[in-house]
């Protein structure tokens, strides 16, 4: 995993966040679950006005940072993708 990917997996990691190890179709990165929202709402396909078009705005920021950024997958799966 390249080292912007692996940093925010581990950084949304430690926040809570509901991270998945492996891309959509094998690639070499992570999703987040937006069915595990126990904790904190992470992700809302349902409610596109929550955060940034959907997912919390932390997480926003954190993939940002890492020059990446979320991507629907369906509305239970957000993918992670590179800038």
């Amino acid at each position: 995993m390249k080292r912007n990917i692996r940093k925010a997996y581990t950084e949304l990691k430690n926040m809570g966040c509901p991270v998945i190890l492996g891309g959509d179709n094998g690639e070499d990165s992570f999703r987040i679950s937006a069915e595990m929202n126990e904790s904190s709402v992470w992700a809302d396909y349902w409610h596109q006005e929550y955060g940034l078009f959907g997912v919390k705005q932390e997480v926003c920021d954190v993939l940002d940072k890492n020059n990446l950024f979320a991507e629907w997958i369906n509305p239970g799966v957000v993918a992670v993708v590179q800038s």
